[in-house]
C-alpha cells in the first residue's frame, strides 16, 4: 500500500496469523449453504413414512432412530452457523418433545427462500423485519383457528389426550402399535400430579417378548438388585409394608487403608473383630426394631445382613440405583436416612403391596398403590437393544406431547393441513402490502409448504399434483384442516381422521425455526481463531526452527 509521499506503508496486522475470517456476502450463502446440507440429513426422517437414520457414534455404539433431535444431537457438527439448527431441535425436544424434524425443515427452508434475495442485494435486515413480521401473523392466526377442547367431560378429554398420542407415535417405530401404547401413554399422564411431573414416570427397559407384553405399573418397579446367599429365603411379598429408605452400608467394614493397628495377643486382636461385628449388628438390630419390612439401600448390603434380614421375614435389597430411590421416596412417603440412630414413623414410606416378579429374563420389583405421589413406571418389552431404545424415544415424545394437550387445551390438524392454511394466508395478506416485505412474507408464505411437501416425498407420492391439489381446497371457505392423506396418496380432511397436534408444538417449531433463520441471515462475518499450539507437539515447522513441511519425499 503506498501512502500520500509514496512510500509504502506497513500492513497491519489486527488478528493473530491463522486466523480465518471471512465476510460480506459469500459469507453469508456459505452459512446458509451448510444449513443446508444438515436439514438434508434429517429430511427424509419426516412424517409417518420417513426413514430411520443409523448413526454409529465415536466408540462403536450404534442407534438407530428417525428423532430429528436425538439424530441431531449424534451429528459431531463443526460449522458453527449450522450448530444452530441443532441448538434449535434440542430447545423443542426439551420444551414441546416432538416436531423436532419439522423444526429442522422449516429453518432450513426459511434460509433457502431467503438466499435469492441475499443474492440480488437486499439487505439481510430488511429479510429479518419481514421474516419476523410473518412469524407474528402465523402465530396469530394458528391461536385464531385452533379448535379448543371442552375439559368439562373426561371421557371427551380422554379421547382427545389419545389421539395426540396416537399423532405423535404415526412416524416413529411404534406405530403399528399406537393403539395399545397411545393408552399406556394417556393412563401414565393421567396418574401423575398437577405438575405433571416427567420424572415420576420411570421406563424400564427388558430384552425380550413383544411389544404389547409392555406393561404399565401404576407405581414404581425397579430391577432386583445384586443379591447374597440368603436372599432367597425372604418373603417375596406384602401387604402394607413399611419401607426403610437407607444410604448406609450394611456390610462387615474392611480395615480402612493404610491404617495400621498393632496388637500384642489374640485377645486384642479378637476384640477389634467382636466391636466390627458388634457394630455391624447394632444397626441391624435398630432396623428390625423400627417395623420396617422392606429395606431398601443405596450403598451395598452384605451376606450377613441378607441373612439377618431373611431370618426375621424382611425383604432387602442394596446397590439400588439413585434415581429409583428417590422416587420410591416421592411415591411411598418417608426419607433417605444416612444413619440407623433415628429410624421413627415418620421417616419409612409404605405402600398398599410389594412383590418379586418375573419379567422376561429379569425379576423386578414392584410397589404398588403409593399414597404419597402419583407415580407410574412403563416396562417396555422388545427384541434388539436398538429397538427398545428407539421405543422409549418414541414414548418420551408422546408423553411430553399428551402433557402439553393437557397444559394448553387448543389442538390443530396435522399433516401438513395447518401449514396450508398459513401458506395461504400469509400470500394472500403479501397481496395487500407494498415493498420489499411484499416479497419476503410471500416466500416465507412458500416455505411453510415444505412440510405437506416432504410428507408426500417421503411416502414416494407425486408432492407436485397434491400440493396443487391442496392448494386448491385451501382457497375454498371449508378447505382449512384439509392435509395429505399418507395412507391413500390423495387429500383428507385431517381434523376428522384425528390427526391432532397440541396448536402449543406448531406456534414454537414456527418460532423457533424463524428465530435461529434470522440469526443466520443477521451474521456478515465469522472469524475463527486458530486452535491454541500444542508445545507437547513440538515446534511449528518451518520457521526456522526445524526442515519446513516438503512434499514429495516418498514417504
Amino acid at each position: 500500500m503506498m501512502g500520500p509521499g509514496g512510500r509504502m506503508q506497513p500492513q497491519i496486522i489486527l488478528l493473530k496469523e491463522g486466523t480465518d475470517s471471512s465476510q460480506g456476502k459469500p459469507q453469508l450463502i456459505s452459512n446458509i449453504n451448510a444449513c443446508q446440507i444438515i436439514v438434508d440429513a434429517v429430511r427424509t426422517t419426516l412424517g409417518p413414512r420417513g426413514m430411520d437414520k443409523l448413526v454409529v457414534d465415536g466408540h462403536g455404539k450404534t442407534t438407530i432412530s428417525n428423532d430429528g433431535a436425538t439424530i441431531m444431537k449424534l451429528l459431531d457438527i463443526v460449522h458453527p452457523a449450522a450448530k444452530t439448527l441443532v441448538d434449535i431441535a434440542k430447545s423443542q425436544d426439551a420444551e414441546v418433545g416432538d416436531g423436532t424434524t419439522s423444526v429442522v425443515l422449516l429453518a432450513g427452508e426459511f434460509l433457502k427462500e431467503a438466499k435469492p434475495f441475499v443474492e440480488d442485494g437486499v439487505h439481510p435486515q430488511v429479510i429479518v423485519r419481514a421474516i419476523r413480521q410473518a412469524t407474528a401473523l402465523a402465530v396469530a392466526r394458528i391461536r385464531e383457528i385452533a379448535v379448543l377442547i371442552q375439559r368439562a367431560d373426561p371421557k371427551e378429554q380422554r379421547e382427545l389426550l389419545v389421539k395426540c398420542a396416537a399423532t405423535a407415535m404415526n412416524s416413529k417405530i411404534i406405530a403399528r402399535q399406537k393403539e395399545f401404547f397411545s393408552q399406556v401413554v394417556v393412563d401414565a399422564v393421567l396418574s401423575l400430579d398437577k405438575d405433571l411431573p416427567l420424572s415420576m414416570i420411570g421406563m424400564k427397559k427388558v430384552q425380550g417378548g413383544a411389544l404389547e407384553e409392555s406393561v404399565l405399573v401404576p407405581g414404581v418397579a425397579f430391577k432386583k438388585t445384586f443379591s447374597y446367599a440368603g436372599f432367597e429365603m425372604q418373603p417375596k411379598s406384602y401387604t402394607s409394608p413399611k419401607i426403610a429408605l437407607l444410604n448406609i452400608e450394611l456390610e462387615l467394614k474392611a480395615e480402612r487403608d493404610n491404617a495400621e493397628i498393632r496388637v500384642k495377643s489374640v485377645d486384642e486382636y479378637q476384640a477389634i473383630v467382636d466391636a466390627e461385628w458388634k457394630i455391624l449388628y447394632d444397626k441391624l438390630e435398630k432396623i428390625v426394631a423400627s417395623g420396617a419390612k422392606v429395606v431398601l439401600s443405596k450403598l451395598p448390603i452384605g451376606d450377613v445382613a441378607t441373612q439377618f434380614f431373611a431370618d426375621r421375614d424382611i425383604f432387602c435389597a442394596g446397590r439400588v440405583a439413585d434415581e429409583d430411590l428417590k422416587r420410591t421416596m416421592k411415591a411411598c412417603g418417608g426419607a433417605i436416612q444416612s444413619s440407623v440412630n433415628d429410624l421413627q414413623e415418620s421417616v419409612l414410606g409404605t405402600c398398599e403391596s410389594f412383590d418379586e416378579r418375573q419379567v422376561g429374563g429379569e425379576r423386578y420389583n414392584f410397589f404398588t398403590g403409593t399414597p404419597k405421589s402419583k407415580t407410574c413406571t412403563i416396562i417396555i418389552r422388545g427384541g434388539a437393544e436398538q429397538f427398545l431404545e428407539e421405543t422409549q424415544r418414541s414414548l418420551h415424545d408422546a408423553i411430553m406431547i399428551v402433557r402439553r394437550a393437557l397444559k394448553s387445551d387448543s389442538v390443530v390438524a396435522g399433516g401438513g393441513a395447518i401449514e396450508m392454511e398459513l401458506s395461504r394466508y400469509l400470500r394472500e395478506y403479501s397481496r395487500t402490502i407494498a415493498g420489499k416485505p411484499q416479497l419476503v412474507i410471500s416466500a416465507f408464505a412458500k416455505a411453510l409448504e415444505v412440510i405437506p411437501r416432504q410428507l408426500c416425498d417421503n411416502a414416494g407420492f407425486d408432492s407436485t399434483n397434491i400440493l396443487n391439489k391442496l392448494r386448491f381446497k385451501h382457497a375454498q371457505a371449508d378447505g382449512t384442516w384439509f392435509g395429505v392423506d399418507i395412507f391413500n396418496e390423495d387429500i383428507t380432511d385431517t381434523f376428522k381422521t384425528f390427526v391432532w397436534e397440541p396448536a402449543l408444538v406448531k406456534i414454537n417449531a414456527i418460532t423457533a425455526a424463524s428465530e435461529a433463520a434470522c440469526l443466520i441471515l443477521s451474521v456478515d462475518e465469522t472469524i475463527k481463531n486458530t486452535p491454541a499450539h500444542n508445545p507437547a507437539d513440538g515446534p511449528p515447522a518451518g520457521r526456522g526452527r526445524g526442515p519446513p513441511m516438503m512434499g514429495g519425499h516418498g514417504h
